[in-house]
């Protein structure tokens, strides 16, 4: 009983984040609204970390399988996106390396904020 309930209050957070999509003119995804009511109930904490944590965390775990069937989608439409293949590539490849840089140098900047060195 106690993972429905954890599931339950994280599917109403998706859904008024849904809402929130349906009535917001703006182009961000639903699941970011949900994701930022779900930081903001926690950070309030109208909502416990562990009146969801057990529940997150599995699906968390299980989130991989969650990317079946969109891979399955991809190869259902392999002819319409073959001709798109080198230009996807490369996208992934600009934007992965682009991430690591902006990820490494937000790290480095918040270390020596703090006044600590890593090498030490």
């Amino acid at each position: 009983m106690k993972y429905l309930m954890q599931f339950m209050i994280i599917i109403l957070v998706s859904c008024i984040g849904e809402l929130l999509n349906h009535f917001i003119p703006l182009p961000i995804p639903a699941s970011i609204y949900g994701l930022i009511i779900m930081l903001a109930l926690l950070m309030t904490k109208t909502i416990r970390l562990d009146a969801v944590k057990e529940t997150a965390e599995f699906l968390i775990n299980i989130m991989s399988v969650m990317f079946i069937p969109a891979g399955v989608g991809l190869i259902t439409y392999w002819a319409q996106l073959k001709n798109m293949l080198l230009p996807t590539i490369i996208i992934i490849i600009v934007s992965s390396v682009l991430v690591m840089v902006i990820t490494g140098k937000t790290s480095d900047f918040m270390i020596q904020r703090k006044g600590t060195n890593i090498n030490e």
